[in-house]
């Protein structure tokens, strides 16, 4: 391997606070845990970076949740919803959970946070672009399909037989609505008996006018302005 290979760095928790205090021993909590961070000044600055890079988890100030607003705290709710949490609150230099009401999940440490719900969860990254259920027809490798949901992204495409492609395959999709084809990359296969329906999910590998134009109608939005953001 050469020297100046790239290094690809762990998924950290992401530690957000209104104040930076408050960050830095949030962040500090972590360090001895061999737990990587990134200090976050609010939830959308979160929201940026999970959208960029899969992440671990939340570890977040219980004041920064009380005091968001509006966008803010629909951020917060996505992220809360997506991501293990643990919420604390600073008391001098300790940084203590604090129980929520309801169904939140909450450990009752941070290194119990980090063994129980980080651990176990899957590294990922946030959706860019919120997904309709759409249905059009397309055509995959010469043969007739159709699309369960659309966004700016990509799409998922139902298929009968989704064993014949791989993850990271390059394809091109003919969108006959469009009357465009399409170069997409497979970034998840769904197989057929697994009690949900068999296909491709894919991402839009390139701009494509045409298909920029049919999805502006369709999704009524705006490419750049479209996050999948959980509304409570």
């Amino acid at each position: 391997m050469s020297d100046t290979a790239a290094v690809v760095e762990d998924p950290p928790v992401l530690v957000i606070a209104y104040d930076e205090k408050v960050r830095t021993l949030l962040a500090q909590s972590l360090t001895p845990l061999g737990i990587r961070t990134v200090a976050c000044e609010s939830f959308c600055a979160a929201e940026q970076v999970a959208l960029a890079q899969a992440c671990r988890g939340v570890l977040v100030d219980l004041t920064a949740m009380i005091k968001a607003k509006s966008e803010e705290r629909i951020v917060a709710h996505t992220l809360a919803t997506f991501f293990p949490v643990l919420r604390v609150r600073a008391m001098g230099p300790v940084v203590v959970p604090m129980s929520m009401p309801g169904d939140a999940r909450q450990e009752k440490s941070v290194s119990d946070f980090v063994i129980k719900g980080c651990s176990g969860y899957l590294p990922r990254r946030l959706r860019r672009h919120r997904r309709k259920p759409i249905c059009l027809p397309v055509s995959l490798e010469g043969c007739r399909g159709f699309t369960l949901d659309l966004s700016w992204g990509g799409a998922f495409i139902a298929d009968m037989n989704p064993e014949r492609f791989t993850a990271d395959d390059r394809l091109t999709v003919t969108f006959p609505d469009f009357g465009c084809d399409v170069p997409v990359r497979v970034a998840r296969v769904q197989l057929w008996g697994e009690h949900r329906p068999p296909g491709i999910g894919v991402a839009f590998a390139s701009p494509v006018p045409e298909l920029e134009a049919g999805l502006r109608s369709l999704l009524r939005s705006e490419k750049d302005n479209d996050y999948d953001r959980i509304i409570t």
